[in-house]
């Protein structure tokens, strides 16, 4: 993560524990530099990340604001950003139990989804996802084993940041299908969870920036950690 973005993060823990209140002035530029040791070009596009996301806006001639309609799923990160758990959790301790690193031959189902041949070897990735020591969520992961080397140190941690920093693979985008269903025996197992408890279910094809996809993943989270946020804009019509 770049220190831009570290920033960030912080500036939001401070949104969130009181310090700020929605429609607050930020301090100037050099004095967040000076905060957080750092250049004013850092702090600037730091404020510039936050303005993306919705969450500041500056007004010329008077400095940067807290939105006043900045809401609590604005400031706090969710399970909606293709991201990855440990870069949207940034600050926070994120840890995995490893359930399964194996190889194999894909299935067409697997074949289709990451437009690979039949004799193209993929990984099986299964593992437990912790946030500060609580249940997050139950992954299962296919991957092309031509993209990179893994091990299961490697998934014990960012798997995300182990392709961008060792095979400098830049993610581009997901395609999600969203679902309900209820706890099967194997999400009691490795997250435990009753059985036929509500689980969120997530179906993923990640692409890279040249749109070949690299991952295939079915993510179970439990449906006390299902938060979805979804910012709607609408254009009205000249008339209605």
């Amino acid at each position: 993560m770049y220190k831009y973005q570290t920033i960030a993060q912080k500036l939001r823990k401070k949104f969130t524990d009181g310090s700020y209140q929605p429609g607050d002035l930020l301090p100037d530029q050099e004095s967040l530099a000076n905060e957080f040791n750092t250049t004013r070009l850092t702090i600037r596009k730091a404020i510039e990340q936050l303005i993306q996301d919705d969450v500041v806006y500056v007004k010329r001639g008077a400095g940067t604001f807290l939105r006043k309609d900045v809401h609590q799923s604005k400031l706090e990160a969710s399970i909606d950003k293709p991201v990855g758990a440990t870069r949207t959790y940034a600050g926070r301790n994120v840890t995995s139990k490893v359930l399964e690193l194996s190889a194999r031959l894909p299935t067409k189902e697997e074949q289709q989804a990451l437009l690979i041949s039949p004799n193209e070897p993929v990984y099986v990735i299964r593992r437990v996802r912790y946030i500060d020591g609580e249940v997050f969520a139950y992954e299962h992961t296919i991957m092309p084993t031509k993209l990179t080397t893994l091990t299961k140190k490697v998934l014990e941690g960012s798997i995300y940041k182990h392709l961008a920093q060792v095979d400098h693979l830049r993610i581009s985008r997901s395609h999600r299908i969203i679902a309900a269903a209820k706890a099967s025996k194997e999400d009691v197992k490795a997250m435990g969870v009753p059985i036929n408890d509500p689980v969120l279910v997530i179906k993923q094809i990640s692409y890279t920036e040249e749109g070949e996809p690299f991952e295939y993943s079915k993510t179970h989270f439990p449906y006390q950690k299902s938060n979805m946020v979804a910012d709607v804009s609408i254009n009205p019509p000249d008339t209605w």
